[in-house]
């Protein structure tokens, strides 16, 4: 969307490593040689129900894209769109306590921020991380042979949606809550540790539409492994039951036009696609060091699972790739 709303022509600067010209997770900024920082934001309405759980979701969230840029989190400034007259106060405390307790953990300060009264509750952040350029993660480096690396299960929107209709049962609202409240740093360790370049995190285009991202900006095509794609419990019941929100409808759309599904079921389509809140990196490895990533993602206490590869773009794919899923 920011592609479109800042027009045609990219900011360009020789020490802009990655700017809007892309579909990176985060802006990057040289300092120096051995010095850049990162920057992103994000913020969103409710998406369950407790106060603290929406803070901390909405904290963990902000802080991934800088982890799948291989950065380090230094400071955040909140963004609070809050209904005075419609809410109390003492709510918004709760979910600025939930926020606050994620930065405490990961050692990212709170400095500042800003709020406005809002008819719908919104809150977020605006983060500041640094990294050396040599170990920066994009989008744009995934290589032919490089396997693809998912570090934790998707299906958040579908159970989300399932939870607003009063169908998803506890243990599906739990799983669905402690993965989007789980930071990715212990997934970004892992990945620098094996000097992953390629990369991003899983949010609200979707596996297949983030995985889309990479293969424009790589100029690859993928081939996934249905199969081998992690999943949150009963989350292709759920999808095959209708509990599937709006954004995972557009993501199908938008991806279908460059994915080969094979004999993957309508409902298997709609859980690729749907729209994540806080979900896992996405990594391109070279097929040598896949081994070695999952040991490393089990040794910094993560988890990682090979559902695909990338490999080289023929003339019929067209300029963009495609997504063979089978």
């Amino acid at each position: 969307m920011l592609r479109h709303l800042h027009g045609t022509t990219p900011t360009a600067h020789p020490d802009l490593l990655v700017g809007i010209a892309g579909a990176d997770d985060a802006g990057v900024f040289r300092l120096r040689d051995d010095l850049a920082i990162v920057q992103t934001v994000d913020f969103f309405t409710p998406i369950v129900d407790e106060p603290e759980a929406w803070g901390r979701i909405a904290a963990v969230n902000a802080l991934s894209d800088v982890y799948a840029m291989g950065g380090t989190p230094l400071t955040a400034l909140q963004l609070v769109g809050w209904p005075r007259e419609e809410l109390p106060l003492d709510l918004l405390t709760r979910v600025i306590d939930g926020g606050v307790a994620v930065l405490q953990e990961t050692g990212c300060l709170l400095v500042g921020g800003h709020s406005i009264d809002d008819h719908e509750p919104k809150y977020g952040f605006a983060v500041t991380g640094i990294v050396h350029p040599d170990d920066l993660i994009t989008n744009a480096a995934a290589r032919p042979g490089d396997r693809i690396v998912l570090t934790k299960p998707i299906g958040t929107g579908i159970i989300s949606t399932a939870i607003k209709r009063g169908v998803a049962t506890a243990e599906q609202r739990d799983a669905a809550v402690d993965l989007m409240a789980t930071l990715n740093d212990t997934a970004s360790a892992a990945a620098r540790r094996v000097r992953v370049a390629a990369g991003t995190d899983v949010t609200g285009f979707g596996l297949l539409g983030h995985l889309s991202e990479m293969v424009r900006s790589s100029q690859v095509s993928a081939e996934i492994e249905a199969a081998a794609v992690p999943l949150l419990p009963g989350v292709t019941e759920l999808a095959a039951q209708g509990m599937v929100p709006g954004g995972t409808r557009r993501n199908l759309t938008s991806v279908e036009r460059i994915t080969d599904f094979g004999d993957i079921g309508q409902a298997g389509r709609v859980v690729l696609a749907d729209a994540q809140t806080s979900g896992g990196l996405l990594l391109a490895v070279a097929a040598p060091l896949a081994a070695a990533l999952l040991q490393a993602l089990e040794e910094e206490g993560a988890h990682g699972t090979v559902i695909g590869q990338f490999v080289a773009r023929d003339f019929a794919d067209g300029p963009s790739g495609t997504i063979r899923v089978h």
